[in-house]
This record gives structure tokens, C-alpha cells and sequence, in this order.
């Protein structure tokens, strides 16, 4: 059974809101039986109460502010070069050049809700043999709207928040991401500028040792194998300081290229050399629920679960009725003077019009579906890069202890090599041991501690990654004035 709609009665004249009104009744009856055919259910991820990692410290009931994780480090060169490379990085400047696109399609939908009017004026001359010409004058005001009956321009505008809330996030873990590559350029050029010192003072030590065999074999009491024995291993200590040297200049250009300047412009400032940035180790841990919180990525692909799921809503809603009201109000008159007077004609019009797609040839079940793919392909993402951020945690929590333990044993190595080195010196100037001797004592030592040096390096570079797993370097910002941050942003 067909339901009648009567929009007026013939036997009196129609009232000019009557038309429009009645029409906005039916469409709206005529929408009240449809459902929506997709309910997606969300991938849920079982996120453990605590860290697994036996390294890890217990959870804090009030875990630390990690938004300048660096200056825990207690390096204030390093702490300026991360706070310029955040202003003038040019991934940053991107994500924020990204975060004003999507705050004006925002402001784009959300302007889609509202009237939109026009005005316009003219003017007219016409002739007509053998009458007189005659001019004409009008002026008017035009104005629609489609009501938003069925919400679909409501969720055009909640995926328009949560696109903003993700450029924001994206924003955030740009921070994230560059503070921590900083940091880890940084020490790796303090462990190189130490390396090459350790390098060269064995170098100076060598050198020495070979100027002595030289004079032991004029002397009668070495041989000439020593001498050249002596100087192959003066000669390979003596070809790593180039490659460290190469290593410790390229790292300098990374440094200025991620503060945004040309590769050479720190060359200066970072030429002295000065101690390896060491964190302290009372970091109290956030429990994992927290740590997913405040991580960036995670938030992003939060979002973009949040968007795909408006945007296939309001996809949904397309095939519905839709609805448009207009009306105009104008003034014409014989001369442009006279439009204002009371000698102008005024005429007025209102007009409501429905639509709805009768055959599309399956167009927008389509569209349909590509949305609900997208609303999975969405929510498997996110599920993806929470197991991501657990692991680089426990990763990170692994990695950390496993160096400590391993410098405590490297320490122990450097020690009894430098006293191996000492004996052997001693026992070969009193003839009891050959050269060779020496010079593996000499290789030995210089090892063990070039591998403390750089295990040493390795641990800073290990919390390094463990503030950046954790989700910290990034605080609320102020983009064209206005303080952001993810809460204020989140639909």
C-alpha cells in the first residue's frame, strides 16, 4: 500500500511555506525504514598488563614527562640541536603544511551544512522600431540549502575531525621520530670523535714502540723482522683513522641536515670533542595501555579507523532523498535610482526540490563496498601498529640490558689487556718474550677498547630508542597561533 502525500488543498491558495515543508515531510518518511547494511566489528588486541621484559622497571603510578626525554641526557648541545631541528626540519614543516590542509577541508564541510546566498544586479537597454528605447534595471538576493536529513554531511564532518586529529598525531610523531634520530647521530659522532682518540693515542704509542725496535736492530738486539713487523702494525692502526675520520664528517652533515641547514654548517660548532651523552637509568616505566596512548602512530591509525567508518556512513546515505530549498527576492525598476523607491517591482519565489536516484547501475553499491574495504584495511593497520609499538618496546627493553651486561664484560677485557699490554712491554725488554708478542698485546688492547667505546655509545643509543617506543619527544603545539593537541582534536 502507497502512502499520499497531500501538499495543499486546491480549494484555497497554497501558503509559500507549505511546499517546502510538505516536502521535507515526505522525504523524511520516506527515509525512516533503511538500516544500515555494514556493522564492522572492531579488532581488538589483547594489550598485556606489564612489560614482559625482565629489564624492564615497574610501572609508576606517575610515570615521567617524556615530552623532552633529551634534556635527561644532561647534554645541552645536544638538547639546542633537537630543539632547531624540530623548528626547521622539513619533514616537520611538511606534517604541519598537512595539518592546515586538513583543518581547511574541515572547515570546507563544515561550511557545506550551512545556506549558501548570492546577490547580483544588471542592467538592460532594449529598442524596438519604431518605439523608443527603453532601459531596465534589477537587483536580487538568492539563497539555497539542502538540509542534512539523513546526517551525511554530519559525517563528512566527524571524518573531517578525525582526519585532523591524525594530521595532528602525524604531526606529533614527526617530532617523535626526528628527536630520536638526532639523538642518535648525535652520540654516534661523540663515540666517533672518542674512537678516533683511542685510535690515535695507540697510533702515538705504536709509532713509539716502532722507533724503538728500529733503534734495538741498529743496536744489534732485534731483529729486522721486528722492524717490519712493528711497522705493519703502526701502518693498520694507522689506515682506521681516515675511515673514522670519513664516518665522524658524514655524521656532522647528517646533523646539519636535519637541523635544516647545509651540510657543513656544524662543522664548528660540533669540531670539539666533549663526553658521550649518558641517560640516567631511574626511568619510570609507563604500563603498556599508556605507552599506546600516547604513541602517535597508534593514534594516527586510530583516527583513520574513525574517518573510514564517517566516510562509509555518509556513503551509505547517498542513495537517500535529498532535499533542496531555494528562494530569491528582487527589486526591478526603469531607472538604477529608482530600484530603492516604492515605484520598484518586487517579486519573490520559494522552490523546494526532490531528488533521488532511481538506476545507477550498481555506482553506489560499489562505492559502498570500496568504503567498507576501507574501514577493514583500517582497523587491520591499526591492530598492526599496536603490535608494532608493543615490540619495539620489549625490543628496545632487551636490547638495552643486553648491552649493559655486555660493557660490563668488555670493561673487564680492556683491563686485563691493558695489563697484558704492560707485561708484555716489560718481559720484552728483558728478552724473556719475542716482538710479536708485544704487538698482539698492542692489537688487543686497542680492540677492547674501541669496543667498549662503541658499546658504551650503544647503550645511550638504546634508551634513545626506548623514550622513542615509549611514545616520548612530542608536547602540545602551536600551529598559525593556536595551541593543539590530540585530546582537543579527537571527535
Amino acid at each position: 500500500m502507497q502512502k499520499k502525500y497531500t501538499l495543499f488543498s486546491p480549494s484555497r491558495p497554497p501558503r509559500t511555506w507549505a511546499l517546502p515543508l510538505a516536502l521535507a515531510c515526505a522525504v523524511m518518511a520516506a527515509g525512516c525504514s533503511h538500516t544500515s547494511q555494514f556493522a564492522g566489528q572492531s579488532q581488538s588486541v589483547a594489550v598485556p598488563e606489564q612489560w614482559h621484559s625482565t629489564a624492564a622497571p615497574l610501572p609508576s603510578s606517575s610515570p615521567e614527562d617524556l615530552s623532552r626525554w633529551w634534556q635527561r641526557f644532561g647534554d645541552v648541545q645536544m638538547s639546542e640541536l633537537i630543539e632547531q631541528a624540530l623548528q626547521a626540519n622539513p619533514s616537520v614543516q611538511t606534517a604541519q603544511a598537512s595539518l592546515r590542509q586538513a583543518r581547511a577541508q574541515l572547515s570546507l564541510s563544515e561550511a557545506n551544512r550551512l545556506p549558501s546566498a548570492s546577490a547580483s544586479t544588471g542592467g538592460n537597454r532594449s529598442k524596438r522600431e519604431p518605439s523608443s528605447a527603453s532601459n531596465s534595471f534589477s537587483a536580487g538576493i538568492d539563497a539555497s540549502w539542502e538540509p542534512d536529513l539523513w546526517g551525511m554531511q554530519a559525517n563528512a564532518v566527524k571524518a573531517g575531525e578525525a582526519n585532523v586529529a591524525a594530521a595532528l598525531a602525524t604531526l606529533e610523531g614527526a617530532h617523535v621520530a626526528l628527536a630520536a634520530e638526532v639523538a642518535q647521530n648525535y652520540i654516534q659522532l661523540r663515540s666517533l670523535q672518542n674512537r678516533l682518540r683511542i685510535a690515535q693515542d695507540n697510533l702515538g704509542i705504536q709509532r713509539e714502540n716502532q722507533q724503538i725496535t728500529q733503534w734495538r736492530v741498529q743496536a744489534g738486539l732485534a731483529t729486522s723482522l721486528d722492524s717490519e713487523q712493528a711497522r705493519s702494525s703502526t701502518a693498520q692502526t694507522a689506515a682506521q683513522i681516515p675511515s673514522l675520520q670519513a664516518s665522524l664528517t658524514q655524521t656532522g652533515h647528517a646533523l646539519a641536515i636535519l637541523t635544516g641547514q647545509v651540510p657543513a654548517a656544524l662543522e664548528l660548532a660540533l669540531r670539539e670533542s666533549k663526553p658521550l651523552p649518558v641517560a640516567p637509568e631511574n626511568l619510570a616505566m609507563t604500563l603498556p595501555a599508556d605507552t599506546l596512548r600516547q604513541r602517535p602512530d597508534v593514534r594516527v591509525q586510530e583516527q583513520k579507523v574513525i574517518a573510514a567508518l564517517a566516510n562509509l556512513s555518509a556513503q551509505e546515505r547517498a542513495n537517500f532523498p535529498s532535499l533542496r530549498l531555494s528562494g530569491s527576492l528582487g527589486l526591478s525598476a526603469a531607472t538604477f535610482a529608482a530600484l530603492g523607491t516604492s515605484g520598484a517591482t518586487l517579486a519573490t519565489s520559494i522552490a523546494a526540490s526532490l531528488s533521488q536516484t532511481l538506476f545507477d547501475g550498481g555506482a553506489n553499491s560499489a562505492r559502498v563496498q570500496e568504503r567498507q574495504a576501507a574501514v577493514e584495511i583500517a582497523r587491520i593497520n591499526y591492530r598492526a601498529t599496536v603490535l608494532t609499538a608493543l615490540q619495539e618496546v620489549e625490543d628496545a627493553l632487551v636490547q638495552l640490558q643486553g648491552d649493559k651486561e655486555r660493557v660490563v664484560q668488555l670493561q673487564v677485557a680492556q683491563e686485563a689487556a691493558s695489563n697484558a699490554q704492560l707485561l708484555a712491554n716489560q718481559r720484552y725488554s728483558s728478552g724473556l718474550v719475542d716482538f710479536q708478542t708485544v704487538l698482539d698485546t698492542q692489537r688487543t688492547l686497542l680492540t677492547s677498547q674501541d669496543s667498549v667505546a662503541t658499546a658504551q655509545a650503544a647503550i645511550s643509543t638504546d634508551y634513545v630508542r626506548l623514550y622513542k617506543a615509549l611514545g616520548g619527544g612530542w608536547q602540545p603545539l602551536a600551529i598559525d597561533g593556536q595551541v593543539l593537541n590530540s585530546a582537543s582534536t579527537q571527535p
